[in-house]
């Protein structure tokens, strides 16, 4: 059995130009065009990278990107008071403030300052409890970009046992609550749990979202798994040994080229959601 390869890289190629289409008819109808503000706090060349390449995918699709470079020495008023003038302005659909921020700054308190309406990166603690309860709200986008792609390659979940290794706000978490709203069973582990492998051999479905290069082995993963490597670490290794796992699982998430290309995909797919939203309005 040769597992099948969930290719994010492509299904993000696939959107973008699906994309395309829905900016350039929203252009037409309205002659607005969606716009999302990226926030760079700080000169991380790591986060300048990120900025960078999320406003390229802005450019590729025909969206507008809002550049807002603010110093290493911002405060947390500055940086909200920044916030609350885009939330406030109408042309902007979305917004991103890029993480990490630094240490200066209360960075729980100025991504809760986003508008609902405009966390399109999915980080609001507000957007979080909408979405755990199945309402309205637009996911965080790694997990988000992980349930685009297993739907789009038809990977049941509903009565399926998932285990997530990982317990972070922004991945974890919200990774383990989306499963559950798809009818999953979901168990949640993370570095400290005690007998991890047992928890691991139990898994139809298993994401790995523990941060650590390769901590998840391979062995630990019974044949016929889904498997869903959220990780990505110098050498081009995930947080899961892949490489013996291409005969056995029935699916895999490359490293890379899976789950990396759907976040900042879904963030621009969200982007395009707000925009289309906002200006159907106008």
């Amino acid at each position: 059995m040769s597992a099948l390869l969930l290719d994010g890289k492509a299904l993000a190629q696939k959107t973008e130009a699906e994309l395309s289409q829905r900016v350039a008819a929203l252009k037409e109808k309205t002659g607005r065009t969606p716009i999302l503000a990226t926030i760079l706090v700080g000169a991380d060349p790591a986060s300048a990278t990120y900025v960078r390449m999320k406003g390229n995918a802005c450019t590729r699709i025909g969206m507008d990107s809002l550049k807002v470079e603010l110093p290493d020495t911002t405060t947390t008023e500055e940086l909200l008071a920044k916030i609350t003038e885009l939330n406030d302005n109408p042309d902007v659909h979305g917004i991103l403030l890029q993480h990490p921020v630094p240490e200066q700054i209360d960075e729980r308190a100025c991504f809760d300052a986003i508008a609902l309406s405009k966390d399109v990166d999915g980080v609001t603690c507000l957007g979080f409890g909408r979405m755990a309860m199945g309402e309205d709200a637009y996911g965080c986008a790694t997990p988000k970009g992980i349930m685009r792609l297993l739907e789009a390659y038809d990977v049941p979940l509903q009565g399926k046992h998932a285990v997530v290794v990982g317990r972070s706000p922004i991945l974890g978490k919200p990774m383990a609550l989306m499963l559950l709203n798809a009818n999953a069973t979901v168990t949640i582990c993370h570095s400290r749990t005690e007998n991890l492998q047992d928890h691991i051999r139990q898994a139809d479905i298993v994401v790995g979202a523990v941060g650590r290069p390769e901590f998840i082995k391979a062995d630990w993963i019974k044949d016929g798994a889904v498997v869903v490597d959220a990780g990505y670490h110098p050498g081009g290794v995930g947080d899961i040994e892949l490489a013996p796992l291409h005969d056995r699982a029935s699916a895999i998430t490359p490293v890379p080229g899976g789950v990396g290309p759907m976040t900042i995909n879904t963030l621009i797919y969200q982007s395009v959601d707000s925009g289309e939203k906002k200006l159907a309005d106008t």
